[in-house]
């Protein structure tokens, strides 16, 4: 294990903890950002736990984070947090959140760690080195056929949207099974096997770094609304290595319409 990923997995780890503290408290404080989502004390002292962690054992490393403004790098090397993802479940006593850190290097995502604390969940991957949980090997699933894929969404829009001709748009009308486990926990749910296609139409760089690792490692695809694997794009869709790979000849058979 690199020292890099050690760290990382130490980290969310302590951070993990800390959230616990918070959460299901009744005195749990809450805020409404400018864009009125809403931010607890627990994202933000998670935040501070991790950027002090990485800050320390690499000073010149960018750091980026949901909370606080973004630090520059200084040897192109970026780590990406979201203290917690899924702060609406965790307001709600949810126990479906995660602590996200990943590491990118040179423009591509390198280390993805997703600890879920209240579920005991800890998952993490290494570009090159597969994806992990808990220390035993996880993979995504075989399945070929929409008609018997599970997919997961987290925003309702992705419901309630008018009737559209997207490949993405069209799985919920097409799936055997869609159900709303969103959020991080959507994507852990294909990489680990137990869904076929989680979707996320709204996306930061913060929801999406620590993700792509992961599932990619395990076997899978993951990409945006346009066929893009970006951490800022428009949204994104992970899946198992087969539908993704229909899904993706659909999206390029689109052309350059995104919508």
């Amino acid at each position: 294990m690199t020292p890099e990923l050690q760290l990382a997995i130490e980290t969310a780890e302590r951070a993990g903890t800390l959230t616990l503290g918070f959460f299901n408290r009744k005195s749990l404080k809450v805020f409404s950002k400018r864009d009125a989502t809403p931010v607890t004390e627990a994202d933000r002292s998670a935040e501070e736990l991790i950027r002090s962690a990485i800050a320390s054992r690499f000073p010149l490393d960018g750091l980026l984070g949901e909370e606080f403004e973004e630090k520059p790098s200084a040897n192109r090397r970026r780590w990406i947090i979201d203290p917690i993802d899924g702060t609406r479940p965790f307001i709600h006593g949810v126990p479906l959140y995660g602590v996200m850190i990943a590491l990118e290097e040179e423009g591509s995502m390198r280390i993805g760690v997703i600890n879920f604390p209240a579920l005991g969940q800890l998952y993490y991957a290494e570009k090159g080195c597969g994806a992990l949980m808990n220390g035993s090997a996880v993979s995504v699933s075989s399945i070929s056929s929409i008609g018997e894929a599970t997919v997961v969404f987290t925003e309702k829009e992705y419901l309630l949207d008018p009737p559209g001709d997207h490949p993405v748009d069209q799985l919920r009308l097409q799936a055997g099974l869609v159900r709303g486990w969103g959020d991080c926990y959507g994507h852990m749910l294909v990489a680990s096997g137990r869904a076929e296609v989680a979707v996320d139409k709204i996306m930061s760089p913060w929801d999406c770094a620590a993700v792509i690792p992961v599932v990619t490692e395990a076997g899978g695809r993951c990409f945006d609304y346009r066929g893009d694997t970006v951490i800022d794009g428009q949204g994104l869709v992970s899946s198992n290595g087969k539908l993704g790979s229909v899904l993706l000849d659909a999206l390029r058979g689109r052309g350059a319409d995104p919508c």
